[in-house]
């Protein structure tokens, strides 16, 4: 018999796509505000996968991603997804976005996004939201799977979390504390 046990803790980690990468500076202060500090920030990459954004956002679009200093509990998803949402929302011009936010988590072994949409693979946690196992960490890697979006499979993305990973181990070997 299996004996239930307490999740570890997790990295958050937020996906940001934009066209107007000066829109940033001001999320940051809203992301953190909201998250805590970051931990890490990537560079910023084009985001050339697919056209899906550019009718309701303009191109080109870019894509940032931020880690958080503060561990948080994995059933906190629902509640990052929908203040994130609200972010979004409160960003909006003329009924579009001029932002997405991703947020999701990391731990060792996989990277979860959360999601409004239900699919196949996507587990319901509450409040709307759903969880998306979107990689998992194999032979020193993070790796896609069938359903991964093109852009979260990409080596770049991948590279950085990777290194996220090592900055989150080290986070749980100090026991750092948990939102």
């Amino acid at each position: 018999m299996s004996m239930p046990q307490a999740p570890r803790p997790a990295k958050l980690v937020v996906g940001v796509l934009l066209k107007d990468r000066d829109l940033f500076t001001d999320l940051a202060v809203e992301l953190e505000a909201a998250f805590g500090a970051f931990d890490v920030v990537s560079p910023w990459w084009a985001f050339d996968y697919t056209s899906y954004y550019e009718k309701e956002m303009g191109a080109p679009l870019w894509r940032r991603m931020s880690a958080f200093r503060t561990l948080i509990e994995q059933d906190r998803l629902a509640d990052v997804k929908l203040a994130a949402n609200a972010l979004e929302q409160a960003r909006s011009a003329g009924g579009r976005r001029t932002v997405n936010i991703d947020p999701g988590y990391l731990l060792l072994e996989r990277w979860v996004l959360a999601t409004g949409k239900n699919y196949s693979h996507r587990i319901y946690i509450g409040r709307g939201i759903y969880a998306d196992l979107t990689l998992i960490y194999r032979r020193g890697a993070y790796r896609a799977l069938p359903w991964t979006y093109p852009d979260y499979a990409g080596e770049p993305l991948r590279r950085f979390l990777v290194a996220v990973r090592r900055k989150y181990a080290s986070d749980i070997r100090g026991e750092t504390a948990t939102s």
